[in-house]
């Protein structure tokens, strides 16, 4: 399991990275699911595009909060997205895990997903919730719980993608967004800057 230092101890943009390759669990009352992460997007106070870009409010308090706790909000009215929270306390940053590479209860996943096709499991931030089976009720617990957690990386990042992120209006020359070259699950592909 990642330590709380693992969260601490960088700021946002180096986070939206070190998490890449990292495994996300999810022990439910259905079974685990684990994915591994392969592309993230990072979101700082100072950004426009970012939920704390207006101060504190009812929705985004949990952002706020110490880094390596789960920050998770609706889209849509429909669709849920997850994120790690980042940085010091009171400051309001956070990486929204964007896409996972399934690799355990991929039967469940496709029974939560209602799909067949493994790469359209979680190839997005709302259907990789949905397929990781991650519920609201997870806003504000931390990532060191033995309910959802983090599991280090088996292996170091080679070329790390960083382009600008997806589906927002502000901000969005800002190259926050990193994802692992050559992976089939990511969300969307870009050719954009590699950083190694």
């Amino acid at each position: 399991m990642l330590p709380q230092s693992f969260f601490e101890s960088k700021d946002t943009i180096t986070l939206a990275k070190a998490l890449l390759n990292t495994y996300l669990v999810h022990n439910s009352s259905e079974g685990t699911t684990i994915g591994k992460i392969i592309e993230t997007e990072a979101y700082l106070f100072d950004d426009p595009a970012s939920h704390t870009f207006s101060g504190k409010t009812k929705r985004n308090f949990h952002m706020f909060g110490p880094a390596g706790y789960a920050y998770i909000y609706q889209i849509y009215g429909i669709h849920f997205c997850f994120n790690v929270v980042s940085n010091l306390i009171n400051v309001g940053e956070a990486v929204l895990i964007r896409a996972l590479e399934p690799l355990d209860g991929i039967n469940l996943m496709k029974k939560r997903r209602g799909v067949d096709n493994i790469k359209n499991l979680c190839n997005g931030p709302g259907k990789l919730v949905q397929a990781m089976g991650i519920k609201k009720n997870l806003n504000g617990i931390s990532l060191l719980s033995s309910t959802i957690y983090l599991l280090p990386e088996t292996e170091i990042c080679k070329n790390i993608i960083s382009t600008t992120r997806i589906g927002i209006n502000k901000g969005s020359e800002l190259e926050y967004r990193f994802y692992l070259e050559g992976n089939s699950n990511v969300s969307k592909f870009e050719k954009n800057k590699i950083e190694n």
